[in-house]
């Protein structure tokens, strides 16, 4: 073996071998320091992409449970509101029973009619003061309902001497200012479709067949939509397949006011949504008899007839109370049901994030120990071949 003095072979490949150990060494320590396996892209490309759309993903839906939260609060504050309304409405019932005695004077009506004035106007106003975040919610604002100028609306299935046509439309739950189209993809099925941006939603039910005076509801439950059919009093019998092809292509469209909608997921059509029914006077009791109407002044129950009137309106009015604040505990049912589901899929979905990006601190203290070692060698081994090449002297000086 030739002795050479100036390229120190032993020393080079000691020192690329010690600079490799340094480098793997930081690494170690970065990873421990950090707690994470991957800290930049070139620990593992395809790691950090996998965990970047995870968190994308975690991230949002953490976001959706405090939004599905916000709607726990704002379901419960229209509620409780709705809790003294339905006390007024009592007060008034319990009033108007008692304004059904003929053994009360014209003065004694009239003290009467003036309290139950109190009571409509403190109704209204629980209907006005009602607000989340200053959104008011008993008003109608957040009431979404069919404009009316659906083709809909005014259409008729006519089959076999017998007709049925649409007797309401209730569009509740669904978005507002939006064109909704009926299609017939094949038999009794009967699908209801709108676009909005770049989704398309769709829903497909199937559709009942129909006899004399018979009634039908057809529920779009996903999208919030009910249409309500009745059939005449003609005998003959209206096929499901009937329906849904005389009902293709028809279009049903939404009051530009928008509903309450609480997205609890992290992507686009994870919503929730409720429409919040108008709760003032002018909004509750029998048709064309609301109670704004009827306790217009202190005259309200000045004769038995009008007590009658009202105690009809009132009972209408309790029962629409009693169907909102129903439709306002299932929501809240489902908003903490959302909650719950979406915990599970954080908790979930962090672990499996976890798996990737972050570090099996063991493990890496492990290597941090054989690394240490490494090193320490490769420094005494550098030394020795650095020292190496004066064995030469010993040949000059000889």
């Amino acid at each position: 073996m030739a002795m050479i003095i100036n390229t120190n072979i032993s020393a080079l490949n000691a020192q690329r071998n010690l600079a490799s150990t340094n480098t793997h060494m930081a690494r170690t320590l970065e990873q421990l320091s950090s707690g994470l396996r991957i800290n930049r892209a070139a620990d593992d490309a395809a790691g950090l992409a996998i965990s970047e759309k995870m968190r994308a993903q975690i991230n949002g839906l953490q976001q959706g449970q405090r939004n599905a939260q916000d709607g726990v609060s704002m379901v419960q504050t229209a509620e409780g509101a709705l809790n003294e309304s339905h006390n007024i409405l009592q007060r008034l019932r319990e009033l108007t029973v008692q304004s059904g005695n003929t053994t009360l004077s014209s003065s004694d009506r009239t003290a009467i009619g003036e309290e139950m004035v109190a009571l409509r106007s403190e109704l209204d106003n629980i209907a006005s003061r009602t607000r989340f975040n200053g959104q008011q919610l008993l008003d109608g604002s957040l009431a979404v309902t069919d404009a009316g100028t659906g083709t809909l609306n005014a259409d008729t299935v006519v089959a076999n001497g017998a007709t049925v046509s649409v007797a309401s439309i209730d569009v509740g739950d669904a978005e507002g200012g939006t064109t909704y189209t009926l299609a017939n993809p094949s038999g009794a099925n009967l699908t209801l479709s709108y676009t909005a941006g770049a989704m398309t939603r769709t829903e497909t039910v199937a559709v009942n067949a129909m006899g004399a005076n018979g009634t039908q509801a057809i529920a779009f439950a996903n999208l919030g939509v009910t249409i309500n059919l009745v059939h005449d009093a003609n005998a003959g019998n209206v096929t499901g397949a009937n329906i849904a092809a005389g009902l293709a292509t028809d279009t049903i469209i939404t009051a530009a006011s928008s509903n309450a909608s609480w997205r609890v997921g992290s992507e686009v059509g994870d919503d929730i949504s409720l429409s919040f029914t108008d709760m003032r006077s002018s909004a509750l009791g029998t048709g064309g008899s609301e109670l704004d109407t009827l306790i217009a002044d202190a005259s309200a129950v000045s004769t038995t007839t009008k007590a009658d009137a009202l105690l009809q309106s009132i009972d209408a009015a309790i029962g629409q109370v009693s169907t909102f604040r129903a439709k306002l505990g299932a929501r809240q049912n489902q908003l903490e049901t959302a909650i719950n589901s979406v915990g599970v899929s954080v908790e979930n979905l962090s672990a499996s994030e976890s798996r990737i990006r972050d570090a099996d601190i063991a493990q890496v203290s492990s290597q941090m120990v054989s690394r240490q070692i490494m090193q320490q060698a490769g420094v005494s081994v550098l030394a020795q071949a650095n020292s190496a090449p004066q064995a030469v002297l010993k040949l000059i000086s000889g």
